[in-house]
């Protein structure tokens, strides 16, 4: 009786190994069979309509790595995100790094001649006069040499004074915004809780000691007051110190000198020197020095010649060439003198101020 594994008939003969072995290299199993990239159809299939006798397979299935890719997706996803953390906030800052800003504080002393006020041709006007060695427009705001701080490197001290005489040539240097035409400069230095504030001394300037719109600029009334020379004389000096882990307080101090005609003259008038000594005190939080933007805490301003009992809530009133008026608060204050400011409500402004004949 023949066994399992071979014909009823036995082994043919004449075949080496028993026929078996002859045929082993070409029966395909079924592993092979699944892996083939052709497959040949049913017959039902083959007898449809230009139907072809196999069909391709596909060279390899996606549901082995389903998972991988899932993984793959989600761990990219998870970095992405937290580069984008990572990149909003700021490499010095510890924790918060904003500070609310306060309101502004402001004070405005007009200085009255002790007599009339000299008047001269432009070319000759400043080099009589106190500001003959001041350098010309944002040339006279010069920053200091910087250290670092405790907790504010040189760049970010940098950064915040920077930002000060930005806003020091913006308010009192820029024609636009001396001759009331324009803000917008002005306005887009300050932090964004400044601006309420800020819009109401421009649009409703009020002698209150908050709301007065040359205690944020220097500006002149065009339809009396003309620039006789663009180019204004300044000096001043920056001091700067930290007030806390995340604020860094910046004051400037400084010393502007205009030539001012009357608006109906022609160039060629005899023009007049009007002087505005600004200190202002910033504070920089670490948000402000990020976004360069400045929170204005205190602005001590003393101008003139005008008169004491001029309104300069809105605008500074100047007394130009040939013009007077009564002197009476205290002697001789001086815009030019350096060290604490002293005028109170109106100051009388020093002879030495003025230009010599």
């Amino acid at each position: 009786m023949a066994g399992r594994g071979e014909p009823p008939e036995g082994t043919p003969e004449g075949l080496p190994g028993g026929g078996e072995d002859e045929y082993r290299s070409v029966v395909f199993d079924e592993s092979f069979v699944r892996a083939a990239r052709l497959q040949e159809f049913s017959a039902q299939e083959r007898m449809r309509e230009h139907a072809r006798a196999v069909r391709s397979r596909p060279s390899w299935s996606f549901r082995p790595f389903t998972k991988q890719i899932v993984a793959l997706v989600v761990l990219l996803f998870v970095a992405f995100g937290t580069a984008v953390y990572m990149g909003l906030r700021h490499p010095y800052q510890p924790g918060g790094g904003s500070v609310a800003a306060e309101p502004l504080r402001m004070t405005v002393i007009p200085l009255a001649p002790q007599s009339v006020v000299p008047g001269v041709d432009v070319a000759r006007l400043f080099d009589h006069s106190p500001a003959a060695q001041f350098r010309t427009g944002a040339d006279g705001i010069n920053l200091p040499a910087v250290r670092r701080t405790a907790h504010f490197s040189e760049s970010q001290i940098i950064a915040g004074v920077t930002t000060a005489k930005e806003y020091l040539v913006q308010s009192s240097l820029d024609p636009q915004v001396l001759t009331g035409k324009s803000v917008h400069q002005v306005r887009a230095l300050l932090d964004p809780e400044l601006l309420t504030q800020f819009d109401q001394s421009i649009d409703n300037p009020a002698d209150d000691g908050r709301h007065a719109a040359t205690g944020w600029l220097v500006r002149f009334d065009p339809a009396k007051v003309a620039l006789a020379d663009t180019q204004v004389r300044v000096q001043g000096t920056f001091h700067y110190a930290e007030s806390g882990r995340d604020t860094l307080d910046v004051t400037s101090d400084h010393t502007f000198t205009y030539a001012l005609r009357p608006a109906a003259s022609g160039p060629d008038k005899v023009a007049s020197l009007f002087t505005v000594r600004r200190e202002l005190h910033f504070r920089f939080d670490r948000d402000d020095l990020r976004l360069h933007r400045v929170e204005l805490q205190f602005s001590y301003v003393e101008a003139g010649p005008q008169a004491c009992s001029a309104d300069v809530s809105a605008q500074l009133r100047p007394l130009l060439a040939g013009e007077r008026t009564s002197a009476t608060g205290p002697a001789g204050t001086d815009p030019y003198a350096t060290g604490p400011a002293t005028a109170a409500l109106c100051g009388t402004l020093a002879t030495s101020a003025q230009p010599t004949p």
